[in-house]
């Protein structure tokens, strides 16, 4: 059984009770009675939190006239995912820019949230990965009904001509489950190769190779949070051409 984190074991203390009520009550009742919510879960409320804490603040703070630093950076990142969005989905692509830029800095921070001492990788679990995979999934399907309508989106999916749409549906329907398939495990594999690193040589030379690897993790998370903004991009792309 994983270590309990202090943060969970006060959520558990605090609201476990009621939590282990409501799993019950829809028909999934936990494993372990007493301590129903696991790190992950802990680790995500607190990623959370923080871009709320910090969103709200930043709104307080935001001036035309006189920027601040941390405003400037912000203001980077959004330009940044606008121009992805541009590049790759084309024109009308800025509507999304809040959804793939939320999701760019929630898995950003759930990434390199492990190298702060009494804190945790909450991606280094697949239950975290896959659940952000079928939200991306969820998503970008949405928008293609959305852009498309019901029947012209399940004609996208059967492919340019309708003679081999019995052919194409199934495939485009087991290409999109594999695409959040892929999403999950890239993340999840990613960020447990980097933490089980890090520990290993970590504790055999405890002075410069922690900060060596710490910086790889923060390299390795940034550029997974990059893919996990660019991929369902493309696939809104995709989701809501005209064109197959």
């Amino acid at each position: 059984m994983e270590h309990e984190l202090w943060l969970t074991a006060l959520l558990n203390k605090f609201f476990g009770s009621a939590e282990t009520s409501l799993l019950v009550r829809i028909g999934f009742p936990p494993a372990d009675a007493a301590h129903p919510i696991p790190n992950y879960i802990a680790m995500e409320l607190v990623v959370i939190l923080l871009i709320l804490i910090v969103a709200t603040w930043l709104r307080s703070r935001l001036s035309v006239e006189n920027p601040g630093t941390f405003q400037q950076a912000m203001e980077l990142v959004v330009q940044f995912t606008q121009n992805m969005t541009d590049e790759i989905i084309g024109p009308g692509g800025r509507r999304y820019v809040a959804m793939l830029g939320t999701l760019g800095m929630f898995v950003a921070l759930c990434n390199i949230l492990g190298l702060i001492p009494l804190f945790k990788t909450p991606t280094a679990h697949i239950q975290v990965t896959l659940g952000l995979a079928v939200v991306a999934f969820l998503y970008y399907n949405l928008q293609g009904f959305r852009q498309l309508g019901v029947v012209g989106y399940l004609k996208h999916l059967c492919g340019p001509m309708l003679a081999l749409a019995v052919i194409m549906f199934p495939i485009e329907i087991i290409s999109n489950v594999g695409r959040m398939l892929s999403l999950s495990v890239r993340l999840y594999a990613n960020m447990v190769v980097g933490d089980l690193l890090e520990k290993v040589f970590g504790g055999l030379v405890p002075i410069a190779v922690p900060v060596i690897f710490a910086a790889l993790h923060i390299f390795v998370s940034m550029l997974q949070a990059y893919i996990f903004m660019l991929l369902p991009a493309v696939y809104i792309g995709m989701a809501v051409s005209e064109e197959h």
